[in-house]
């Protein structure tokens, strides 16, 4: 069996484990992991990995004959734009992003108005908006209902479906690629169940990070039956709603969910581990208050950037002691990147470089599942019968490229 025949039969296997699963993601939106059923996470999952085969064996999918996949990052992005831009072209669409200074947005233009004068030949529309405390997740949905407006009035040939890039409540990009880095690494989703992850807080020099990230992780890890520890100092907790959720997540899938003020008491015998900072929720409230008023507040920004970095004076970070009070002294560290690294990119910060750096092509291949769950997304969103789909793609077997 050749490498080509090898990845095909791994994208069948994930196509026969879609076929079992019944989904209501069709003609939804992607804005949160817990707006969905588990079953529609487990697709996104298998879709994403067929996908991932699909291209290894060098088979095109792109599905669509022109088009357009919308973005709208109101923050800044690395990993996520361009992933949001290759999920796109991955299946024959062209990426467009709106720059909202150089649009009528800037002269006042509702977001009603620029959700359909966008929309016309848009076949999704991605939005990342995590800057602000109680704005981001409003926002999307404020867009999503005027497209579907739009929609209804005859304005717009199709609703296209609005996928979450990050919002200041959850990062569903993100944590389902975490999902299907950790899947991977240990066998699959079925062997997750009581896998301990230690989502903690960790130091870093830039105050203002969102709290999108650790929310997503505790609330979709304790989808899958994991045991999963959130540690942070005093302050630094996370949106309220979203730790219950987390809660009853793992009441209602058998597995646990623990709360620690230290790094060291989450780390002890985890088989995974997550450090990574993020800002107090007091604070981002705050910061949100301020942000809103515009440019005559920087001096209060500034002093309130001022009174966080003091307040993270103590400098916590993963490093090599920390790391042996993990399962067997080698827990699969992880991500979101970028990192802020002790000694390489600042004085103080999440992980020392000696821990990122073994870790580091890790990190790497976790970040390159994020394109295919996006295309993963607009494919269960768009199409009724996806398990047909990718079986025609396999059958036509047009080749994506030439051979090297």
């Amino acid at each position: 069996m050749t490498e080509k025949d090898k990845f095909i039969e791994k994208a069948k296997e994930n196509i026969e484990k879609l076929k079992q699963l019944k989904t209501e993601i069709h003609g939804t939106d992607f804005l949160r992991t817990w707006d969905h059923t588990k079953n529609d996470l487990e697709a996104v999952v298998y879709v994403a990995q067929a996908l991932e085969n699909m291209i290894k064996a060098n088979i095109s999918c792109q599905v669509f004959k022109g088009g357009l996949a919308i973005s709208n990052f109101r923050d800044q992005s690395t990993r996520t734009r361009f992933s949001y831009s290759s999920a796109a072209n991955l299946v024959g669409l062209a990426n467009s992003e709106i720059d909202e200074s150089k649009s009528q947005v800037a002269h006042g233009e509702t977001v009603r108005e620029t959700a359909n004068m966008i929309s016309f030949f848009a076949e999704f529309y991605g939005i990342r908006d995590d800057i602000f405390l109680g704005e981001g997740h409003k926002f999307q949905k404020e867009v999503s209902d005027a497209v579907a407006d739009g929609f209804k009035q005859g304005v717009l040939n199709s609703k296209p479906p609005i996928i979450n890039l990050q919002c200041d409540e959850d990062h569903p990009t993100q944590s389902l690629s975490d999902l299907i880095h950790i899947a991977q690494y240990f066998g699959g989703l079925e062997n997750l169940k009581g896998k301990k992850i230690a989502m903690t807080w960790a130091f870093s020099p830039s105050y203002g990070k969102p709290l999108s990230v650790p929310q997503a992780i505790i609330a979709l890890m304790t989808r899958f039956g994991m045991d999963v520890r959130l540690a942070h100092p005093e302050g630094y907790d996370l949106i309220p709603e979203i730790v219950d959720l987390a809660k009853k997540n793992a009441e209602e899938n058998g597995g646990k969910f623990t709360q620690f003020n230290n790094m060291e008491d989450a780390f002890k015998d985890a088989d995974i581990v997550y450090p990574k900072s993020w800002a107090p929720f007091v604070v981002m409230q705050e910061r949100t208050k301020l942000l809103k008023q515009g440019n005559a507040v920087a001096d209060q920004l500034k002093q309130l950037e001022k009174k966080c970095i003091e307040k993270n004076k103590e400098f916590i970070e993963c490093d090599e002691e920390k790391m042996k009070l993990t399962k067997d002294g080698k827990a699969l560290y992880m991500h979101c990147l970028p990192a802020d690294i002790t000694g390489v990119s600042c004085e103080h910060g999440e992980v020392s470089a000696q821990v990122f750096d073994k870790y580091r092509i890790d990190t790497y291949k976790e970040a390159g599942h994020k394109m295919y769950v996006i295309s993963a997304m607009m494919l269960l969103t768009k199409f009724k019968d996806v398990p047909e789909l990718l079986t025609q793609l396999i059958k036509e077997n047009t080749p994506r490229k030439k051979a090297d």
